[in-house]
């Protein structure tokens, strides 16, 4: 395989109060887990500022102008419960939209076969209308639009393997027979949404797992619920929102996955992408905050992209 990294150096203009989950030093832990010899073979590329206004194809006008109206001259200004801007959020918005939308340019254009881009602010939870956790506008969800519109892609699925169900991507398309939606999340846990029951137009499917679940359960319900229902939707691109908040580090959720773990998903999409969808992956960074585990995922994550394999490591470490 051929795999694009993304990376973001403006992310950091983005900044959260101290002591914020939502940092910019998370940049700096993807940055140093793809430092590691094994990703020698990665097609590196620093992510371009992108066009927000093309927020539009999937967010009410209102929510570009809000962030607009309310971004400070300096400083850090508070929007929502726990969703913040400062000076430079924006131009990190923008970066981060750049680095999605040339992550989807390289993979359909077959320059390479699938995509990591490490980028921050995370976006699966801004809905249609308003800008919410953590999140300012919905970069997998506008990518998912670009590629119908620009490329004729005809059916995009998005999984979403983040702890935290992502609200705004099934609200963006709730209604829309043409994207798929699936999601494994904690269940409850933030934001509230995600029940089995929530199945859209038949094109979304929950799969809630408990607190203190681990690895086996996820496995279990991505081969019971998740796969199945990928592959029947027969997506001509995969575009993940790629959480690592799942880890059993992470201090905002409950459930116990290790590094093998996000291997594990990864090749099980892939499997179904080389299938139905020319091998075409485009996976965005959303949440993670602690930095050993987001490192872990990461790693695990992007080894299986490129190599096919998971990251070599003893259980002990694994688990310790």
């Amino acid at each position: 395989m051929t795999t694009l990294f993304v990376r973001q150096e403006n992310g950091i203009s983005h900044r959260t109060p101290f002591g914020h989950p939502e940092r910019p030093e998370r940049l700096g832990a993807v940055d140093d887990a793809l430092s590691q010899d094994v990703f020698d073979p990665l097609v590196r590329v620093e992510a371009p500022v992108g066009d927000l206004s093309l927020a539009s194809l999937v967010h009410d006008q209102s929510v570009l102008s809000d962030l607009q109206s309310a971004r400070p001259a300096e400083g850090i200004r508070q929007i929502e419960a726990d969703t913040y801007v400062s000076e430079g959020s924006l131009n990190a918005a923008a970066t981060a939209l750049g680095g999605a939308l040339t992550a989807l340019d390289a993979v359909m254009k077959g320059e390479v076969d699938n995509a990591f881009c490490g980028i921050r602010p995370p976006g699966h939870h801004a809905e249609r209308n308003r800008s919410m956790g953590f999140c300012l506008v919905n970069s997998a969800a506008i990518a998912a639009r670009v590629a119908q519109q620009q490329y004729g892609v005809e059916r995009v699925a998005i999984v979403d393997f983040d702890v935290h169900h992502g609200n705004g991507t099934q609200d963006i398309f709730y209604d829309d027979p043409s994207v798929f939606y699936g999601s494994s999340h904690q269940m409850p846990l933030f934001p509230g949404s995600g029940a089995v029951s929530e199945t859209g137009v038949g094109n979304v499917l929950n799969a809630p797992l408990d607190p203190m679940s681990d690895g086996m359960s996820m496995r279990e319900a991505y081969t019971d619920y998740l796969l199945p229902a990928l592959a029947d939707f027969s997506p001509d691109l995969i575009i993940i929102s790629a959480g690592f908040d799942a880890h059993r580090l992470d201090p905002l959720a409950q459930l116990n996955w290790v590094g093998s773990d996000y291997g594990w998903v990864t090749g099980k999409i892939m499997d179904i992408a080389e299938k139905h969808a020319a091998n075409r992956i485009v996976s965005l960074l959303e949440g993670g905050y602690d930095l050993k585990g987001l490192a872990e995922g990461v790693a695990n994550h992007v080894a299986m992209l490129l190599n096919g394999q998971s990251i070599k490591q003893d259980k002990a470490a694994e688990h310790g």
